[in-house]
């Protein structure tokens, strides 16, 4: 089994979607083993974006994901990562798959609903930035 985190963004909440992603993910195979709500400030989106730091577009995420509460869980199952991807589409609304969370929600490639791990590594990383081991769970 493999686990991987994934975030339903401030604008994903804003729009009451949390209960769509999370069913969607159940519905594929996923299980959330752990969840919770947070409201990151500036610090805590750059130092979880640290990766894209000096890229032209990471002061405008930063302050999205810190302009209001979103969803952070871990999910795990079978190719969980990559199952997780497949379900949100491409990063691009308007070159993700019918069918995606990013093309049937998303408004651009910034405020696109939801994220997930790229990798096992990013994964690892991603989840242990926002939880510790008593707040994940076998079931």
């Amino acid at each position: 089994m493999e686990r991987t985190l994934s975030i339903v963004k401030p604008d994903g909440v804003k729009k009451s979607l949390i209960g769509e992603v999370v069913r969607r993910f159940e519905r594929n195979g996923l299980k959330v083993v752990g969840m919770k709500m947070i409201h990151m400030d500036k610090k805590e989106a750059e130092g979880f974006y640290a990766v894209h730091r000096g890229k032209p577009f990471f002061e405008s995420l930063t302050d999205f994901m810190s302009s209001g509460p979103c969803v952070v869980m871990v999910l795990e199952g079978e190719n969980a990562i990559q199952k997780t991807r497949e379900l949100m589409g491409a990063t691009d609304p308007a070159q993700a798959k019918e069918g995606t969370l990013r093309r049937q929600f998303a408004t651009n490639v910034e405020r696109n609903v939801v994220h997930g791990s790229d990798g096992p590594d990013t994964a690892a990383f991603e989840i242990s930035y926002f939880f510790n081991a008593l707040e994940i769970f076998e079931y």
